[in-house]
């Protein structure tokens, strides 16, 4: 894909500077455009790359977007974006060489950037990457978009692997953010999209009031919550499955909700159903709980900082406001003045989930009922 055009549209407003967005840059995107997860043997996700994108088309970021999206396709989606969806994982082999370690795709990742390619088009006026967007989420619906035999229409976390018998289908609830599932609705009405957000109450809710990471859809007993799906495939028939948590996916689930217009189909009744995580804040907790199971129980309490940004926006949304201030302290007492960055390492998903709750805070982005952007430089 050749790099377009970095000139902006007239009559934008300046943005001012984003500190944490320079920070995240100069720590973890190369000049290619690749952004590199150093915790992980320096491999990079779609996941990644799609956040990124998403940041720079808040931070009015033109000629950082170009890179990322140029890099995305040449090296996710073999040259082409619109022929097929972006691999998910990429990095170095055993052998030394760097390709794509893992061509299944997230689709999460799919999404993220379907909605930024998209709304990158509107705000920046560039056709190819408007059209570029409704491609990837037209084949989104086509590949990772199923209708189950009880009537659910339900986002699989990618296009192979999570339906692994005629009766089961794994679920990631962290995949599907209100805010985006309603921007294409309304984008598509003859798409899957509203009924995937229909369905989110139902994927979401367990009797705890915590979002799990992984949750199942069997033919007989509907949908709740599981062991990851690769962790199931591995049990022998003499053993019982782990027990299903909440932890570094599910943390996501507060966060889209957080930030999500309140009038988003599904939004306030999925505020509720995660009561838990609300209650057990405002109780006084100085970090929300980094493992949760699905009755509710708390299993590990010690958290990293990018769980506090998570919770900002859901805290607020709740109307938490004592409990939002006690996680913001806790985040900022966090910030490595030197780097940057939060925590003492300064790993890559807690700048994530930081940019995300943070550039919410600062109004440097918001979605409106619809799911379009509205920015702060626009």
């Amino acid at each position: 894909m050749a790099t377009l055009s970095l000139s902006l549209t007239s009559g934008c407003r300046a943005q001012k500077p984003w500190p944490l967005w320079n920070s995240y840059a100069n720590q973890f995107i190369d000049q290619q455009g690749r952004v590199i997860d150093h915790g992980a043997v320096d491999r990079t996700t779609s996941e990644g790359q799609a956040y990124a994108l998403f940041f720079a088309l808040v931070s009015n970021d033109r000629a950082r977007f170009d890179k990322l999206a140029e890099w995305t396709e040449n090296n996710l989606a073999g040259g082409d974006l619109t022929q097929r969806l972006p691999a998910w994982s990429w990095g170095k082999a055993s052998d030394g060489s760097w390709h794509v370690l893992d061509a299944n795709s997230a689709s999460d990742a799919d999404l993220w950037m379907a909605y930024t390619f998209c709304e990158a088009g509107r705000l920046w006026h560039v056709d190819r990457y408007r059209t570029l967007g409704k491609t990837l989420a037209n084949r989104i619906a086509q590949q990772e978009i199923v209708l189950l035999p009880s009537g659910t229409t339900v986002m699989l976390p990618g296009s192979q692997g999570f339906h692994p018998s005629a009766t089961t289908w794994f679920l990631n609830p962290s995949y599907t953010p209100p805010s985006l599932l309603e921007y294409f609705a309304r984008q598509n009405p003859q798409g899957p999209w509203a009924q995937v957000l229909a369905a989110l109450p139902e994927i979401v809710r367990t009797s705890g009031g915590f979002a799990m990471d992984w949750m199942a859809a069997t033919q007989d007993a509907g949908i709740g919550p599981s062991a990851p799906p690769m962790t199931v495939a591995t049990l022998t028939a003499d053993q019982k499955a782990p027990t299903p948590v909440g932890s570094y996916d599910a943390i996501r689930v507060y966060l889209w909700a957080g930030i999500a217009d309140p009038h988003t189909p599904q939004v306030s009744q999925e505020l509720a159903s995660l009561s838990g995580m609300a209650n057990f804040l405002s109780a006084g907790a100085v970090t929300p709980p980094l493992k949760v199971g699905p009755e509710g129980q708390v299993i590990d309490s010690a958290a990293p900082p990018g769980f506090s940004a998570a919770v900002l926006p859901f805290l607020l949304a709740s109307n938490r406001k004592d409990a939002e201030k006690v996680q913001h302290d806790r985040l900022t007492a966090t910030l490595d003045e030197k780097s940057g960055l939060y925590g003492r390492s300064g790993l890559y998903y807690d700048q994530n989930l930081a940019l995300f709750a943070l550039g919410y805070e600062e109004s440097r982005y918001r979605f409106e009922a619809n799911g379009q952007l509205r920015l702060k430089w626009k």
